[in-house]
């Protein structure tokens, strides 16, 4: 190989790691226990074991940049396991999914879609056409952008508001962390609300 293959190689495998979908399906999968299946979620820092015979349907909901990839490995890794989901996406970062429904939606400055996003998947049991019990698990992806892609202003607050502030702040230079410290304050969803 020469420099250039070299430096090719490495950035599909830098990309390759970082994929969301394969890094879901190593961290989310089913083993067989004494008592039956059990739903195993694994990271680098802790695993947490949830017996699915405690469950009787199980759930997807999230949102971000890269949740649709996030709800593409869930599906692989559940199957026929996961009852539906619903999953609030940046326009464009979608993918073929059987079981979760994506619900496109504007980034960095949030539009309409992101308010009926946030307002879907705050009433996540009606919007799939349920009622959530306590028997069933509801496992929720995250990953950066939701806070644009999930817009539910805070009381006395409109979407323009909100959208107004956002591209004050990105114009201002802010850092991603002070946006996000000003958004949680206008928000109904942020700052542990959901």
């Amino acid at each position: 190989m020469n420099s250039r293959e070299d430096a090719q190689a490495i950035f599909r495998a830098a990309v390759a790691r970082v994929d969301p979908a394969p890094m879901i399906q190593k961290a989310v999968h089913v083993e067989e226990g004494p008592a039956g299946p059990v739903l195993v979620v694994r990271t680098e820092v802790e695993e947490a074991r949830y017996p699915l015979g405690a469950y009787d349907r199980i759930f997807a909901t999230g949102m971000g940049k890269a949740s649709a990839r996030m709800a593409l490995g869930l599906e692989a890794s559940l199957g026929g396991r996961l009852s539906g989901g619903l999953v609030a996406v940046k326009e464009g970062h979608t993918e073929a999914l059987s079981r979760i429904r994506l619900l496109e939606a504007g980034h960095p400055v949030p539009d309409s879609r992101s308010e009926a996003a946030a307002h879907a998947i705050l009433g996540l049991g009606p919007s799939l056409g349920t009622v959530l019990t306590e028997t069933d698990l509801v496992i929720v992806l995250v990953s950066g952008g939701g806070s644009a892609i999930l817009c539910a202003p805070a009381s006395g607050l409109s979407l323009a508001d909100k959208a107004a502030t956002t591209k004050l702040l990105l114009a201002s230079g802010a850092t991603i962390n002070e946006v996000n410290c000003v958004r949680k304050h206008l928000s109904a969803v942020k700052g542990g609300r959901l």
